[in-house]
């Protein structure tokens, strides 16, 4: 069974939504496919920056959502050193730009102040304007219906998920039901357009399995519509508190986690831990717009378990390629081992259970006679897993026997280096593994194979196995003779 790879948001310079949109488009999801998704919406009074920039001599992908609203208000017109190609709302304005450029009018998105379009209160922005957009008010039960244009059913659960974690904190926050806590800032449509954008993304990405790091969070407040705020801000902390996410407070001065960003963290969180070994299989990097000591940067890293790759190719070897991870003549292998004593099973639930096991991907499964107490005869089950693995396996063993403990202890294996070669032998075509061993190697034909041909010929299954291994000997000796 295939195991999916795991996203990882690394968050030591906090979180918002467009830093997250913008780290997953470098990682190689489609723009094409989030401005398509994005249209189907319904909602205007935006366009879109894709481009590049660095923060720190880092290069970032630049993802912005501007509101065009506020560019009146403003007389925001885009002169700067950098082009724009524009489209307008699911218009996209593409810069190439390497040089930081926290421009005032790019701060509408999550960067710096995102939860200020977002929550149900008006915040009074640094550079010194308020955002007066009372005429648009809308509530959580009218952005899920702008959600619901959505045709992707995961996406349209992932962007729900995530808004109604900002409206339960923002309930919370001040003291008002759910439905009467309006997003009523330019009608919340940054957060929307990087909520959904997110949820995009990682279907596009096929994600489903992330890991997010601590939340990497500033210090001092904020001014709002209601006065002075701490930071993090009630509704970070109260998305923080209710999804269990871990914040590491810095000396940075202002907000590194709006409560998008959070709520992005707190749905789509699927592993508590990283794996122990893991390959890096691409990164993507995306910018925030505020200058702190360390990169304003969201990198997120496809990440690949070894344990989990090396258990899959244990399960499904190509004929004629060595297994990676086992070079040299030998190696250790850290695994673990899992047991329960079974009393009340029958055999063939046990024989089934075995299956399942190794189904599932276990290196190997084993019964063990034992006597219980008051002399019950039973069975001990062994089962040979990864670290990673334990959590499916323990299910399966519930699922399908009446144990109500298992133990597990970890243990080392030393296996040999090996391969399976499909060889064309006087018997027939046979699948064999060709284990080394200091120098020598050494012939097992596979199970499958030897079953096969003793059902053809009607010989015995021992006599086909030592007939076949016999045979495998003496082609590879003719093949290093000619050599």
């Amino acid at each position: 069974m295939e195991k999916e790879k795991i996203l990882y948001l690394e968050c030591y310079s906090g979180i918002s939504g467009d830093m997250t949109v913008g780290a997953l488009l470098d990682l190689g999801a489609s723009r094409e496919r989030l401005m398509e998704e994005l249209e189907k919406l319904g909602i205007g009074g935006y366009h879109l920056h894709f481009g590049r920039t660095q923060k720190c001599g880092i290069d970032a992908y630049d993802f912005d959502v501007h509101l065009e609203e506020e560019e009146q208000d403003h007389g925001h017109h885009y002169d700067h050193n950098h082009h724009h190609d524009h489209e307008e709302h699911g218009h996209s304005h593409d810069h190439d730009h390497h040089e930081d450029h926290d421009h005032d009018h790019h701060h509408h998105g999550d960067h710096g102040h995102h939860h200020h379009e977002e929550h149900s209160h008006t915040h009074d922005h640094d550079h010194g304007h308020d955002h007066h957009h009372s005429h648009v008010h809308r509530n959580v039960h009218d952005i899920y219906q702008i959600i619901d244009r959505l045709e992707d059913e995961e996406a349209r659960r992932l962007a729900k998920e995530m808004f109604r974690l900002v409206a339960e904190a923002e309930s919370r926050a001040h003291g008002l039901p759910v439905d009467q806590v309006h997003f009523h800032e330019v009608g919340a449509v940054d957060s929307i357009v990087d909520i959904v954008g997110t949820a995009v993304c990682i279907r596009d990405l096929g994600i489903s399995r992330v890991a997010v790091s601590p939340l990497s969070e500033g210090r001092g407040y904020v001014k709002c519509q209601h006065g002075v705020m701490p930071v993090p801000v009630p509704a970070t902390a109260g998305i923080a508190a209710a999804c269990g996410l871990t914040l590491r407070l810095t000396d940075n001065e202002g907000e590194m986690v709006t409560p998008t960003g959070a709520a992005i963290a707190g749905c789509l969180r699927t592993e508590q831990e990283l794996p122990e070994r893991y390959i890096i299989e691409k990164i993507g990097v995306g910018a925030g717009t505020k200058d702190f000591k360390n990169a304003n940067i969201l990198r997120a890293m496809i990440l690949v378990p070894e344990e989990e790759e090396q258990t899959k190719k244990e399960q499904k070897r190509e004929p004629g390629k060595a297994e990676p991870g086992f070079s040299g003549t030998q190696e250790p292998d850290s695994m673990y081992v899992i047991e329960t004593n079974i009393d009340d099973c029958s055999g063939e639930a046990l024989g089934f259970l075995m299956e399942c096991l190794l189904e599932e991907g276990a290196a190997d499964v084993w019964y063990t006679p034992a006597v219980m107490k008051k002399s019950r005869p039973a069975y001990v089950l062994h089962t040979l897993c990864r670290k990673a693995q334990i959590e499916d396996m323990e299910g399966l063993i519930f699922s399908h026997t009446t144990t109500i403990g298992i133990r597990r202890y970890p243990v080392e294996r030393t296996v040999l280096n090996r391969r399976v070669e499909e060889m064309d032998l006087p018997l027939g075509k046979l699948a064999v593994k060709v284990c080394s061993f200091r120098g020598e190697e050494r012939f097992y034909p596979e199970y499958e194979s030897i079953a096969r041909i003793s059902r053809e010929t009607g010989m015995g299954f021992a006599e086909v196995y030592h007939l076949a291994r016999s045979q495998a000997e003496e082609a590879v000796g003719k093949h290093e003779h000619r050599n």
